[in-house]
């Protein structure tokens, strides 16, 4: 196994950012490291796997607990409200805690945090397994997220440190397995585990995976260098996490309480306010939470836009296909989920291939290539209809996936490569957050368009479908014949028939809207992406290198291994 020999790579910002660094590459007067040719070596698959075990099962568990909401209302004999909570609470305790990931890493070592996460992930699976109420299952699902929502930047900021550079994009692919594929398959399995066993088993099969996984991360995983003289940013913690508290909670309970509802016009408020005072404060600090001053880089700044960008429109898929599956076409969760398999598939093997591309020939072609095959693809989902087959469907989300997978790691990956080795942890929390934030805003816009276009068309319709309108008339006593021969011929229930269908074909055309909506937002990601030339991706990286040097760790960029 490969030992790495850089003992800086995973150190904080927190030194004086006034004084100058005389030692290492990229110190004044030296040459920048990103100058100094390419870091090669082996990529540690070892230890890779072992990164890739914990983020999938931490993913798989955001997206397989839906399909057991209807089962826990009625064991526990509570409100669809109250319920949603189940997911709620997961949702903000996993992204107020993405912020001080890098910080926590930086001092107590990711392999230490990594193990931490997957312990913390296991001890709140059990305890969701062994609820006994509503109430009891949303405070086990708070300690669960508080490993699940470390496991993923801690574990790509330990690629960052475990994998040379010219490596990163083959290693992110593997990695990014997790990240594209677990969506997917957590609704079948989901609907599987809940069909033939019982919903505890959707939290109870994480305990032996997180177990192995955390004890192949003691075996396995090197320990990256401790900054034991940092020192904890306490009021940026303490913003960051009102901040995102109060933004998550408004995205995700926006479309319940009403937009303009004062309760999350309040959320939002106290939201921005919070993240001002956050943004303020981290630039004055010497030792930040994160380090704003990333986003003056240029490249990173335009993949994290690019991300917000693509995250929405690979969420409208995840989120409008399932309620189209089983509203519209009366498909069972577990019917919905084996549709969707082969998309998943589909991504899991572009990420590896896309990675492996990417380190040889950059993201630029990549990108435009799977957004222009994402953004045709996402615009013919607007054409599904109620007599829509399976495989049809299917064939579409596979080919739009292929476009997806071939472009979401490098988006990533061309941001990150610019950024200096030592603040890996800090830019891998910023884009995790990013990634949180954008994909709550995500659901929660396309369901305000979805919903929206819905009441659109339906007041639409019904206006065209009227009594005088002979289309109409002549259908209704069609309907209304129909009804007689089952022995319930009234024109009331044919009336009540008509307007079903009304609302059915509403609700798609709000769906096919929606779709509309996201292609437009996809759209707008391709001119962004030609700033992400490998040229201008290593040109960035020399700046950067030399804009830190004077907080330069003294043994260089990471990369350097040995046998």
């Amino acid at each position: 196994m490969s030992k790495v020999k850089n003992a800086g790579a995973a150190g904080g910002n927190g030194l004086d950012i006034n004084k100058p660094h005389e030692h290492g590459p990229g110190a004044p007067g030296g040459e920048p490291p990103a100058m100094e040719g390419a870091l090669s070596g082996k990529i540690p698959m070892a230890s890779l796997l072992t990164l890739v075990i914990g983020a999938f099962m931490a993913i798989l568990d955001g997206s397989i607990v839906n399909v057991a909401l209807p089962k826990m209302m009625a064991i526990f004999g509570v409100a669809a409200d109250d319920v949603q909570w189940v997911m709620t609470a997961y949702l903000l305790t996993s992204g107020v805690v993405v912020p001080v990931t890098g910080y926590l890493g930086d001092r107590y070592g990711l392999k230490t945090m990594y193990i931490f996460s997957l312990l913390a992930f296991t001890a709140g699976s059990a305890v969701c397994g062994l609820a006994w109420s509503n109430s009891s299952l949303v405070v086990a699902r708070v300690i669960q997220a508080v490993g699940g929502g470390m496991i993923m930047p801690v574990s790509m900021s330990m690629i960052y440190t475990i994998v040379p550079r010219d490596k990163i994009g083959m290693a992110l692919g593997i990695w990014g397995i997790a990240a594209m594929a677990a969506p997917s398959i957590g609704p079948t399995l989901g609907g599987y585990l809940v069909d033939h066993f019982s919903w505890q088993w959707i939290f109870t099969i994480n305990i032996p995976v997180g177990i192995a996984a955390s004890f192949l991360a003691m075996f396995v995983l090197s320990e990256t260098p401790r900054r034991a003289d940092l020192k904890p940013d306490i009021p940026g913690t303490v913003f960051s996490t009102v901040a995102c508290f109060a933004l998550l909670l408004a995205l995700s309970e926006g479309q319940n309480k009403g937009w303009t509802s004062l309760y999350i016009v309040n959320l939002f408020i106290i939201s921005g306010f919070n993240f001002a005072l956050f943004v303020i404060w981290e630039l004055i600090t010497p030792e930040p939470l994160l380090d704003i001053t990333l986003l003056k880089n240029k490249t990173f700044s335009i993949s994290l836009i690019c991300l917000v960008i693509v995250t929405i429109g690979m969420f409208s898929v995840i989120f409008l296909i399932p309620l189209f599956a089983q509203s519209v076409q009366g498909y069972t969760p577990l019917q919905t989920g084996l549709m969707m398999m082969p998309m998943a598939l589909t991504m899991g093997l572009m990420m590896p291939i896309s990675g492996r591309l990417f380190d040889k020939i950059g993201a630029l072609p990549l990108c435009v290539a799977g957004l222009t095959i994402t953004v045709i693809t996402t615009y013919h989902l607007h054409t599904i209809t109620y007599n829509t087959s399976m495989r049809e469907l299917q064939w579409l989300l596979v080919q739009r996936s292929f476009g997806l997978g071939l472009c979401m790691m490098p988006l990533t990956t061309a941001g990150m490569n610019t950024v200096p080795h030592f603040l890996i942890g800090r830019a891998s929390a910023i884009g995790n957050l990013v990634r949180q934030i954008s994909g709550s805003f995500g659901i929660a816009f396309l369901t305000y368009v979805m919903l929206h276009r819905q009441e659109y068309h339906a007041a639409w319709l019904a206006d065209t479908v009227n009594w005088s309108s002979p289309v109409s008339a002549g259908v209704l006593q069609q309907v209304q014949n129909l009804l007689a021969q089952a022995g319930a011929g009234s024109q009331a229930g044919a009336t009540a028939v008509l307007y079903a269908l009304v609302r059915r074909e509403a609700y798609i055309s709000g769906i096919a809207d929606a779709f509309i909506v996201s292609t437009i937002i996809t759209a707008l990601a391709i001119p962004l992406v030609f700033f992400l030339s490998k040229k201008r991706v290593e040109a960035q990286r020399a700046a950067e290198y030399r804009r830190y040097a004077h907080i330069m760790p003294p043994a260089g960029p990471p990369g350097s291994l040995e046998a």
